[in-house]
């Protein structure tokens, strides 16, 4: 596999140390099952396993049958000792953090981790980059290992090419003629902007305020018919946390805000209503009982799933969860988000039918995007192209003109 390339200008890679559980430590070792040339293999005991060479050993999980018979209070303070109070992209454990159960399901999810990061270090080995096929599409369903993510993020959604094709204009953008009301804007979302990321924190050296804040400025300047909306943040902070560049997480952001959900950031933001009239009219095709609850309360569906949409599932369901969902974002296009959101919905269809009132409907809502259910990421981006059913996009765009055509109607 090549070496990376130099960060660009501009890059924190320099100056953001990476912690031990985001080095991508199989770039430079040998493929599994090759000896350096010259050296002696080590005897069949004393070797690492494929999930040590590939460094993904965040934790070690347990196999000894004292574990497997403590009772579930003391195993529950067992995993709480193991498991990392940090998760591996700076996010705090919040105090109800189930560590047994995590452990659990990551004791199964990383012998997923080990494979597939083979397989996307078999595929990418050439020189001659990522480009969207079928066999990319399967790939990135499957999950894009955390030390690949940022490379083919930037070439599936094409913000690659972009960067490419502007060399220097970032940071021409930064070095050129400012607005004092949107760098006011956006600084007074920055404290807001993950309080429980150790990586934010003021007191983080370095703190990633500061490159937040270059690349949301960039990205008002570039798009002053959007400038700077609340959510924005939350989805450059991820892209950040990913790529550790601030010219490729404004790229990406780019990528998403001006071609994958246009209008969702525009002041009149019709393309968020939109979508969320969209979603309105799927549920009504495809669960016509809990359509039935919303009009029988007279609930607007922006009620519920604006957040969904606006931040992208950010500070909704769990990190890892979200990246699996952006990995498919990016290749995909926006159907993604319907897939996810109906899923939800029809998982705990049931449960969401027990509801008597809007506020009950309310929290329901916000209940069905926690628990084992969205933790166990693999499993329910698996369900997430079985549960819907067909989904085409020539279906959402037909939606979405018939609602976009009555939103604009009414105003």
């Amino acid at each position: 596999m090549p070496k990376p390339p130099p960060p660009h200008p501009g890059s924190v890679h320099s100056t953001l140390p990476r912690p031990h559980w985001l080095r991508p430590s199989s770039l430079s070792r040998p493929r599994l099952g090759h000896a350096p040339a010259g050296s002696t293999r080590a005897p069949r005991g004393q070797r690492r396993t494929g999930v040590q060479r590939l460094g993904l050993h965040w934790f070690r999980v347990p196999r000894s049958l004292a574990v497997l018979r403590m009772d579930p209070a003391e195993r529950a303070q067992a995993a709480r000792a193991r498991v990392p109070r940090i998760d591996p992209y700076g996010f705090e454990r919040p105090e109800d953090f189930d560590y047994a159960a995590y452990e659990e399901f990551f004791s199964t999810y990383l012998v997923i981790l080990t494979k597939r990061a083979i397989k996307w270090s078999k595929l990418l080995k050439g020189s001659g980059g990522v480009r969207k096929s079928v066999t990319v599409k399967r790939y990135v369903r499957k999950g894009i290992p955390l030390e690949h993510r940022a490379r083919v993020w930037m070439a599936v959604s094409g913000a690659q090419a972009q960067m490419d094709q502007n060399p220097g204009y970032y940071h021409r953008l930064l070095e050129g003629e400012s607005s004092s009301r949107l760098e006011e804007a956006i600084r007074t979302d920055l404290n807001r902007t993950f309080p429980d990321n150790v990586m934010f924190r003021k007191t983080a050296d370095p703190c990633l305020q500061k490159t937040l804040y270059n690349v949301l400025l960039a990205y008002g300047l570039h798009n002053q018919d959007v400038g700077y909306c609340q959510g924005m943040n939350f989805i450059a902070g991820y892209l950040i946390l990913i790529t550790k560049n601030e010219e490729e997480s404004f790229w990406l952001l780019d990528a998403l805000v001006g071609r994958i959900l246009p209008d969702y950031y525009s002041p009149a933001m019709l393309g968020l209503k939109t979508d969320q009239e969209v979603l309105a009219e799927l549920v009504r095709m495809k669960l016509p009982a809990v359509a039935a609850l919303m009009d029988g309360h007279g609930v607007l569906w922006t009620l519920l799933v604006s957040r969904w949409f606006i931040c992208l599932f950010v500070d909704i369901l769990p990190v890892e969860t979200v990246l699996r969902i952006w990995d498919c974002l990016f290749n995909e296009g926006s159907k993604i988000i319907f897939r996810v959101a109906l899923t939800l919905i029809k998982q705990h269809q049931e449960f969401i039918l027990e509801a008597s009132s809007v506020p009950d409907i309310c929290d329901k809502f916000k209940q069905i995007t926690k628990g084992d259910f969205v933790t166990e990421c693999h499993t329910f981006m698996q369900k997430i192209f079985s549960e819907p059913g067909s989904l085409s996009m020539a279906t959402i765009t037909r939606l979405r003109e018939s609602c976009r055509a009555a939103l604009q109607a009414q105003s």
